[in-house]
């Protein structure tokens, strides 16, 4: 079931995005600014997410594992950064949050009459879309508490080693296309545009793995409510075959794993997009 999301232009980040450096914007370019948030604001964000438990660990010829797999879902998360992620959970999240249909003859009307407008309106709904994902993590993790569990961190198709191909498999997963009206265009890309797909590894409170603590990374899905908890059979941590490597405790997204980190404006200011 979809859910519509409280969220917020946060300007600072929609100037981030397009390179901002503490410039005086001038009055002309601060008041376009303001409009473009004010236009991003009559959006409407929703989102939705469903917990999976985590069935195995697919693993290569050298029994590194590289991929997940969940029970009840034909979705295989395929890559080495994904299984290295959700190591230690014991149940994986789906998760798709989308600012809508409406949101895409904004950005092209906006475009078509003046690219600077259009540039400023695809800041601010990149904000909003990201605003909109950290409330239903926000949301997900009281959820998670009252089932006794620990949420970790967003890991979305694109990042690391975790291939855009998935998204399809992923919508149909959640079923996301009917509830939200995402779409997947042939070259993997969400439609609309202003849309986030993601995982994240729900864990045990006494598991040895996953984020605890102050640097508990914000988690990102909601669990379905018909499940109590983590049963005791769940897997806890990759048991890898005979000789192979130990899976680390998961981490948080991060510069060294992301595909985009050499195109990445805000790589190249010393900056990121996760706050670390």
């Amino acid at each position: 079931m979809s859910m519509r999301l409280e969220a917020r232009v946060d300007v600072a980040e929609a100037l981030s995005y397009l390179g901002h450096a503490g410039q005086d914007l001038g009055p002309d370019l601060a008041a376009r600014l303001e409009r473009a948030a004010a236009l991003c604001e009559g959006m409407a964000p929703s989102g939705m997410a469903r917990a999976f438990p985590l069935e195995s660990f697919a693993c290569d010829g050298r029994g590194a594992p590289c991929g997940v797999r969940l029970r009840g879902c034909a979705l295989e998360l395929e890559g080495y950064d994904v299984a290295h992620h959700l190591a230690g959970a014991c149940e994986v999240v789906l998760m798709a949050v989308t600012l809508g249909l409406g949101s895409e003859s904004i950005l092209r009307r906006e475009a078509a009459l003046n690219p600077t407008d259009g540039l400023l309106v695809d800041a601010c709904a990149s904000a909003l879309v990201e605003d909109a994902a950290n409330e239903l993590s926000r949301l997900v993790e009281e959820r998670a508490r009252t089932r006794g569990l620990r949420a970790g961190a967003r890991f979305s198709p694109g990042y690391g080693d975790l291939p855009l191909g998935i998204q399809r498999a992923f919508l149909d997963a959640l079923g996301a296309g009917r509830a939200l009206g995402i779409s997947v265009t042939r070259g993997d890309l969400l439609v609309p545009a202003k849309s986030i797909t993601a995982v994240a590894g729900l864990y045990r409170a006494d598991a040895a793995g996953g984020p605890r603590g102050e640097d508990a990374p914000r988690g990102s899905a909601e669990p379905e409510p018909e499940s109590a908890g983590c049963a005791e059979g769940a897997p806890r941590a990759f048991a890898p075959p005979e000789g192979g490597p130990v899976v680390p405790a998961p981490s948080a997204r991060r510069c060294a794993t992301c595909r985009l980190a050499p195109v990445c404006t805000l790589h190249a200011q010393g900056r990121t997009c996760h706050g670390r």
